[in-house]
Protein backbone atom coordinates (compact mmCIF):
# COMPACT_ATOMS: atom_id res chain seq x y z
CA UNK A 1 0.00 0.00 0.00
CA UNK A 2 3.21 2.26 -0.08
CA UNK A 3 2.30 3.26 -3.67
CA UNK A 4 -1.09 5.25 -2.50
CA UNK A 5 -0.96 8.70 -2.00
CA UNK A 6 -1.47 10.50 1.03
CA UNK A 7 -3.46 10.82 2.49
CA UNK A 8 -5.85 7.35 2.61
CA UNK A 9 -9.04 7.14 3.86
CA UNK A 10 -10.60 3.61 4.47
CA UNK A 11 -14.23 3.16 5.49
CA UNK A 12 -15.62 0.26 7.27
CA UNK A 13 -12.32 -1.62 8.10
CA UNK A 14 -14.26 -4.24 10.22
CA UNK A 15 -14.80 -5.90 6.83
CA UNK A 16 -11.37 -5.94 5.75
CA UNK A 17 -8.80 -6.86 8.55
CA UNK A 18 -6.43 -8.27 6.03
CA UNK A 19 -5.33 -4.68 4.96
CA UNK A 20 -3.97 -4.28 8.33
CA UNK A 21 -0.47 -6.16 7.81
CA UNK A 22 0.13 -4.03 4.77
CA UNK A 23 -0.80 -0.93 6.61
CA UNK A 24 1.54 -1.87 9.13
CA UNK A 25 4.57 -2.09 6.55
CA UNK A 26 3.82 1.26 4.98
CA UNK A 27 4.00 3.12 8.32
CA UNK A 28 6.90 1.41 9.28
CA UNK A 29 8.64 2.66 6.33
CA UNK A 30 7.06 6.15 6.29
CA UNK A 31 6.48 7.38 10.05
CA UNK A 32 4.44 10.75 8.60
CA UNK A 33 1.27 10.85 11.26
CA UNK A 34 -2.24 10.90 9.68
CA UNK A 35 -1.15 8.97 5.97
CA UNK A 36 -4.19 6.48 6.73
CA UNK A 37 -7.53 7.17 8.12
CA UNK A 38 -9.43 4.11 9.33
CA UNK A 39 -13.02 4.32 9.85
CA UNK A 40 -15.64 1.76 10.82
CA UNK A 41 -19.17 1.07 13.00
CA UNK A 42 -16.84 -1.56 15.38
CA UNK A 43 -14.51 -0.47 18.09
CA UNK A 44 -10.98 -1.52 16.47
CA UNK A 45 -9.23 -2.35 19.46
CA UNK A 46 -11.74 -5.45 19.97
CA UNK A 47 -11.14 -6.94 16.40
CA UNK A 48 -8.91 -9.96 16.12
CA UNK A 49 -5.34 -9.04 14.65
CA UNK A 50 -6.11 -4.89 15.08
CA UNK A 51 -4.82 -3.99 18.05
CA UNK A 52 -1.38 -6.05 17.52
CA UNK A 53 -0.67 -4.83 14.56
CA UNK A 54 -1.49 -1.82 14.54
CA UNK A 55 -0.29 -1.12 18.14
CA UNK A 56 2.22 2.20 18.93
CA UNK A 57 0.97 3.10 15.24
CA UNK A 58 -2.23 4.42 15.31
CA UNK A 59 -4.55 7.11 17.86
CA UNK A 60 -7.93 5.98 18.63
CA UNK A 61 -11.10 8.37 18.25
CA UNK A 62 -14.90 7.24 19.46
CA UNK A 63 -17.16 9.25 17.61
CA UNK A 64 -20.38 9.51 19.86
CA UNK A 65 -23.67 10.55 19.05
CA UNK A 66 -24.11 14.41 19.23
CA UNK A 67 -23.88 15.73 22.73
CA UNK A 68 -26.66 18.85 24.08
CA UNK A 69 -23.76 21.22 24.52
CA UNK A 70 -22.89 20.53 20.60
CA UNK A 71 -26.45 21.01 19.74
CA UNK A 72 -27.65 23.66 21.58
CA UNK A 73 -23.97 25.30 20.51
CA UNK A 74 -23.12 26.17 24.22
CA UNK A 75 -20.00 24.46 26.09
CA UNK A 76 -20.28 23.92 29.66
CA UNK A 77 -17.97 23.31 32.35
CA UNK A 78 -19.99 20.40 34.38
CA UNK A 79 -17.19 18.09 34.72
CA UNK A 80 -14.23 21.16 35.90
CA UNK A 81 -16.86 23.25 38.05
CA UNK A 82 -17.32 19.61 40.13
CA UNK A 83 -13.89 18.68 40.47
CA UNK A 84 -12.69 22.49 41.64
CA UNK A 85 -12.51 24.15 44.63
CA UNK A 86 -14.46 26.85 44.20
CA UNK A 87 -18.65 26.09 45.74
CA UNK A 88 -21.00 25.34 42.56
CA UNK A 89 -22.21 28.61 41.00
CA UNK A 90 -25.74 29.62 41.22
CA UNK A 91 -27.75 28.09 38.40
CA UNK A 92 -31.49 28.11 36.87
CA UNK A 93 -32.62 26.09 34.07
CA UNK A 94 -34.48 26.83 31.08
CA UNK A 95 -36.21 23.56 30.95
CA UNK A 96 -39.73 22.10 31.61
CA UNK A 97 -39.84 18.31 32.41
CA UNK A 98 -40.96 17.74 29.07
CA UNK A 99 -38.13 19.70 27.31
CA UNK A 100 -36.10 16.89 28.99
CA UNK A 101 -38.18 14.27 28.18
CA UNK A 102 -38.03 15.44 24.24
CA UNK A 103 -34.00 15.50 24.59
CA UNK A 104 -34.11 11.87 25.74
CA UNK A 105 -36.55 10.09 23.07
CA UNK A 106 -34.30 12.42 20.64
CA UNK A 107 -30.82 11.38 20.98
CA UNK A 108 -28.15 12.38 19.74
CA UNK A 109 -27.25 10.70 16.11
CA UNK A 110 -26.64 13.32 13.53
CA UNK A 111 -29.22 12.28 11.17
CA UNK A 112 -32.57 11.83 13.81
CA UNK A 113 -31.02 15.03 15.82
CA UNK A 114 -33.17 17.06 12.82
CA UNK A 115 -36.04 14.58 12.21
CA UNK A 116 -39.74 15.34 13.50
CA UNK A 117 -40.82 12.33 15.91
CA UNK A 118 -42.33 10.32 13.18
CA UNK A 119 -39.52 10.08 10.87
CA UNK A 120 -36.96 9.70 13.35
CA UNK A 121 -38.62 7.11 14.99
CA UNK A 122 -38.54 5.52 11.27
CA UNK A 123 -34.93 6.47 11.26
CA UNK A 124 -34.29 4.73 14.90
CA UNK A 125 -35.76 1.39 13.48
CA UNK A 126 -33.77 1.20 10.05
CA UNK A 127 -30.78 1.72 12.61
CA UNK A 128 -31.24 -1.18 14.80
CA UNK A 129 -32.27 -3.44 11.86
CA UNK A 130 -28.82 -1.94 10.59
CA UNK A 131 -27.12 -2.66 13.99
CA UNK A 132 -28.23 -6.24 13.75
CA UNK A 133 -28.49 -7.72 10.55
CA UNK A 134 -25.10 -6.03 9.08
CA UNK A 135 -22.84 -4.21 11.99
CA UNK A 136 -23.12 -6.95 14.44
CA UNK A 137 -22.17 -9.67 11.47
CA UNK A 138 -19.49 -7.44 10.30
CA UNK A 139 -17.59 -8.62 13.93
CA UNK A 140 -18.93 -11.77 14.85
CA UNK A 141 -21.01 -14.63 13.59
CA UNK A 142 -24.73 -14.94 14.81
CA UNK A 143 -27.15 -17.92 15.26
CA UNK A 144 -29.74 -17.09 15.92
CA UNK A 145 -30.93 -13.26 14.61
CA UNK A 146 -34.61 -13.01 16.30
CA UNK A 147 -33.02 -13.98 20.04
CA UNK A 148 -30.62 -11.30 19.28
CA UNK A 149 -33.41 -8.73 18.34
CA UNK A 150 -35.15 -9.64 21.03
CA UNK A 151 -32.09 -9.31 23.31
CA UNK A 152 -31.28 -5.75 22.29
CA UNK A 153 -34.89 -4.76 23.11
CA UNK A 154 -34.66 -6.34 26.60
CA UNK A 155 -31.26 -4.11 27.21
CA UNK A 156 -32.51 -0.65 26.01
CA UNK A 157 -35.17 -1.45 29.02
CA UNK A 158 -32.64 -2.64 31.34
CA UNK A 159 -30.11 0.35 30.70
CA UNK A 160 -29.24 2.04 33.86
CA UNK A 161 -29.20 -1.40 36.00
CA UNK A 162 -26.67 -3.06 37.21
CA UNK A 163 -25.90 -6.26 34.60
CA UNK A 164 -26.41 -9.62 35.34
CA UNK A 165 -25.79 -11.81 32.94
CA UNK A 166 -26.99 -15.22 34.80
CA UNK A 167 -30.31 -14.01 35.43
CA UNK A 168 -30.87 -11.96 31.61
CA UNK A 169 -29.93 -14.96 30.50
CA UNK A 170 -32.38 -17.07 32.15
CA UNK A 171 -35.09 -14.75 31.21
CA UNK A 172 -34.59 -15.03 27.52
CA UNK A 173 -33.47 -18.23 27.27
CA UNK A 174 -30.08 -17.52 25.40
CA UNK A 175 -27.38 -19.77 26.93
CA UNK A 176 -24.57 -18.09 29.22
CA UNK A 177 -21.90 -18.69 26.88
CA UNK A 178 -23.54 -17.33 23.94
CA UNK A 179 -25.15 -14.59 26.03
CA UNK A 180 -21.22 -13.29 27.01
CA UNK A 181 -20.73 -13.25 23.05
CA UNK A 182 -23.36 -11.27 22.58
CA UNK A 183 -23.35 -8.64 25.03
CA UNK A 184 -19.45 -8.36 23.34
CA UNK A 185 -21.09 -7.79 20.09
CA UNK A 186 -23.18 -5.04 20.94
CA UNK A 187 -20.31 -3.24 22.81
CA UNK A 188 -18.04 -3.84 19.58
CA UNK A 189 -20.19 -1.74 17.70
CA UNK A 190 -21.14 0.66 20.48
CA UNK A 191 -24.57 -0.23 20.87
CA UNK A 192 -23.66 -0.37 24.65
CA UNK A 193 -21.37 0.50 27.42
CA UNK A 194 -20.11 -1.83 30.20
CA UNK A 195 -19.78 1.00 32.90
CA UNK A 196 -17.19 -0.70 36.12
CA UNK A 197 -18.24 -0.77 39.87
CA UNK A 198 -16.16 1.44 41.94
CA UNK A 199 -13.94 0.04 44.78
CA UNK A 200 -11.04 1.32 46.66
CA UNK A 201 -9.07 -1.29 45.22
CA UNK A 202 -8.63 -1.05 41.39
CA UNK A 203 -7.94 -4.75 40.92
CA UNK A 204 -11.40 -5.35 42.77
CA UNK A 205 -13.43 -3.74 40.18
CA UNK A 206 -12.98 -5.65 37.70
CA UNK A 207 -14.84 -8.46 39.71
CA UNK A 208 -17.86 -6.64 40.55
CA UNK A 209 -20.77 -6.67 37.69
CA UNK A 210 -20.97 -3.19 35.69
CA UNK A 211 -23.60 -0.76 35.23
CA UNK A 212 -25.38 -1.57 31.71
CA UNK A 213 -25.20 1.71 29.91
CA UNK A 214 -27.71 2.16 26.35
CA UNK A 215 -25.04 4.44 24.85
CA UNK A 216 -27.86 6.32 22.79
CA UNK A 217 -31.22 7.65 24.97
CA UNK A 218 -32.86 7.91 21.39
CA UNK A 219 -32.25 4.51 20.52
CA UNK A 220 -33.10 2.89 23.84
CA UNK A 221 -36.48 5.18 24.18
CA UNK A 222 -37.86 3.83 20.64
CA UNK A 223 -36.90 0.15 21.06
CA UNK A 224 -38.85 0.18 24.41
CA UNK A 225 -41.76 1.89 22.76
CA UNK A 226 -42.20 5.53 24.87
CA UNK A 227 -42.14 9.08 23.36
CA UNK A 228 -41.67 12.00 25.64
CA UNK A 229 -45.46 12.07 26.60
CA UNK A 230 -45.40 8.62 27.87
CA UNK A 231 -42.04 9.72 29.87
CA UNK A 232 -43.26 12.87 31.34
CA UNK A 233 -47.10 11.38 32.43
CA UNK A 234 -45.43 7.71 33.55
CA UNK A 235 -41.85 8.72 36.51
CA UNK A 236 -41.41 5.31 36.64
CA UNK A 237 -40.53 5.27 32.86
CA UNK A 238 -38.33 8.25 32.82
CA UNK A 239 -36.34 7.59 35.61
CA UNK A 240 -34.45 4.91 34.00
CA UNK A 241 -34.01 6.32 30.81
CA UNK A 242 -33.24 9.93 32.44
CA UNK A 243 -30.38 8.06 34.07
CA UNK A 244 -29.53 6.59 30.65
CA UNK A 245 -29.52 9.85 29.13
CA UNK A 246 -27.11 11.18 31.81
CA UNK A 247 -24.95 8.57 31.56
CA UNK A 248 -24.49 9.15 27.84
CA UNK A 249 -23.63 12.76 28.17
CA UNK A 250 -21.00 12.24 30.83
CA UNK A 251 -19.54 9.60 28.24
CA UNK A 252 -19.27 12.45 26.17
CA UNK A 253 -18.01 15.14 28.46
CA UNK A 254 -15.46 13.00 29.48
CA UNK A 255 -14.11 11.46 26.30
CA UNK A 256 -13.36 15.29 25.07
CA UNK A 257 -10.80 16.07 28.07
CA UNK A 258 -6.99 15.73 28.08
CA UNK A 259 -6.72 14.74 31.58
CA UNK A 260 -8.34 11.24 32.58
CA UNK A 261 -11.36 10.83 34.65
CA UNK A 262 -12.92 7.54 34.78
CA UNK A 263 -16.67 6.69 34.73
CA UNK A 264 -18.36 4.04 37.48
CA UNK A 265 -20.96 3.16 39.58
CA UNK A 266 -21.24 2.14 43.08
CA UNK A 267 -23.54 -0.20 44.65
CA UNK A 268 -22.87 -1.35 48.41
CA UNK A 269 -23.45 -4.50 50.43
CA UNK A 270 -26.21 -2.79 52.40
CA UNK A 271 -28.37 -1.49 48.85
CA UNK A 272 -26.89 1.54 48.84
CA UNK A 273 -26.42 3.35 45.25
CA UNK A 274 -24.86 6.06 43.35
CA UNK A 275 -25.55 6.05 39.81
CA UNK A 276 -22.45 7.61 38.46
CA UNK A 277 -19.44 7.74 39.74
CA UNK A 278 -16.40 9.99 38.92
CA UNK A 279 -12.97 9.65 39.60
CA UNK A 280 -9.74 11.97 38.74
CA UNK A 281 -6.11 10.80 38.45
CA UNK A 282 -5.72 12.45 42.26
CA UNK A 283 -7.85 10.37 43.21
CA UNK A 284 -10.72 12.40 44.15
CA UNK A 285 -14.48 11.10 43.72
CA UNK A 286 -17.64 13.08 42.99
CA UNK A 287 -20.77 10.93 43.01
CA UNK A 288 -23.55 11.71 40.88
CA UNK A 289 -27.45 10.61 41.49
CA UNK A 290 -29.90 11.07 39.08
CA UNK A 291 -34.00 11.37 40.20
CA UNK A 292 -37.02 12.01 37.79
CA UNK A 293 -38.57 14.78 40.06
CA UNK A 294 -38.85 18.22 40.03
CA UNK A 295 -38.69 18.11 43.82
CA UNK A 296 -35.55 16.52 45.20
CA UNK A 297 -35.86 15.95 48.91
CA UNK A 298 -32.76 15.32 51.74
CA UNK A 299 -34.07 11.72 51.44
CA UNK A 300 -33.21 11.43 48.21
CA UNK A 301 -28.98 11.85 48.67
CA UNK A 302 -29.04 8.56 51.14
CA UNK A 303 -26.94 6.94 48.50
CA UNK A 304 -24.45 9.97 47.83
CA UNK A 305 -24.12 10.25 51.45
CA UNK A 306 -23.49 7.01 52.69
CA UNK A 307 -20.66 6.62 49.76
CA UNK A 308 -19.22 10.04 51.15
CA UNK A 309 -18.67 8.46 54.59
CA UNK A 310 -17.48 5.56 52.92
CA UNK A 311 -15.13 6.83 51.00
CA UNK A 312 -13.88 9.79 53.42
CA UNK A 313 -11.47 12.27 52.48
CA UNK A 314 -11.48 10.86 48.98
CA UNK A 315 -15.03 12.73 48.45
CA UNK A 316 -15.01 15.69 46.52
CA UNK A 317 -18.54 16.38 46.03
CA UNK A 318 -21.77 15.01 45.72
CA UNK A 319 -24.69 16.31 42.97
CA UNK A 320 -27.98 15.05 42.73
CA UNK A 321 -29.53 15.87 38.74
CA UNK A 322 -33.11 16.41 39.26
CA UNK A 323 -35.77 17.39 36.23
CA UNK A 324 -36.86 20.76 37.99
CA UNK A 325 -35.41 24.17 37.52
CA UNK A 326 -33.21 25.57 40.51
CA UNK A 327 -30.11 24.87 42.27
CA UNK A 328 -29.49 24.18 45.65
CA UNK A 329 -26.91 23.58 48.64
CA UNK A 330 -27.81 20.75 50.44
CA UNK A 331 -24.76 20.58 53.26
CA UNK A 332 -21.84 18.59 53.33
CA UNK A 333 -20.65 19.25 49.84
CA UNK A 334 -24.17 18.17 48.09
CA UNK A 335 -25.33 19.94 45.61
CA UNK A 336 -29.45 19.55 43.37
CA UNK A 337 -28.93 20.68 39.97
CA UNK A 338 -31.18 20.85 37.20
CA UNK A 339 -30.76 18.06 34.87
CA UNK A 340 -29.52 20.74 32.02
CA UNK A 341 -26.17 21.41 34.14
CA UNK A 342 -24.47 18.73 31.91
CA UNK A 343 -24.54 20.93 29.21
CA UNK A 344 -25.05 24.75 30.64
CA UNK A 345 -23.26 25.24 33.96
CA UNK A 346 -20.57 27.71 33.63
CA UNK A 347 -21.77 27.89 29.57
CA UNK A 348 -19.67 29.93 26.70
CA UNK A 349 -21.19 30.07 23.38
CA UNK A 350 -19.26 28.38 20.81
CA UNK A 351 -19.65 28.33 16.98
CA UNK A 352 -20.69 24.98 15.28
CA UNK A 353 -20.94 24.56 11.61
CA UNK A 354 -24.60 24.74 10.37
CA UNK A 355 -24.23 20.91 8.48
CA UNK A 356 -23.79 19.48 12.43
CA UNK A 357 -27.49 19.29 12.91
CA UNK A 358 -29.46 18.38 10.21
CA UNK A 359 -32.56 20.13 8.96
CA UNK A 360 -35.45 18.07 9.17
CA UNK A 361 -35.66 17.61 5.16
CA UNK A 362 -32.21 16.49 5.44
CA UNK A 363 -31.49 12.99 4.02
CA UNK A 364 -31.10 10.17 6.13
CA UNK A 365 -29.26 6.68 5.32
CA UNK A 366 -29.47 4.41 8.59
CA UNK A 367 -26.02 3.11 7.08
CA UNK A 368 -24.32 6.06 7.84
CA UNK A 369 -22.93 6.39 10.91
Amino acid sequence: MCWLPDPVIIDEVQRAPEIFLPIKLSVDQDRRPGRFTLTGSADVLLLPRVADTLAGRMRIVRLMPLSQGEIDGVQGRFVETLFAQEPVPHFESSQSRRDIGERIVRGGFPEAVGLPSGPRGGWMRDYAMTLLERDIRDVGSVSDSTALARLLRILAARSGTVLNVSDLSRATGIARATMDRYLALFARTFAVRLVPAWAGDVSRRLVRSPKLLFVDSGLASNLTGLDAERLVEEPNNMGPLLETFVGGELIKLLATREDQIELMHHRDSYGNEVDWVLEDSRGRLVGIEVKATSSPSDRDFKGLRAFAAAVGARFHRGVLLHTGTTAAPMGNGMWALPVDALWRLGEGRRSLPSSVVPSSAAHHDPQQR
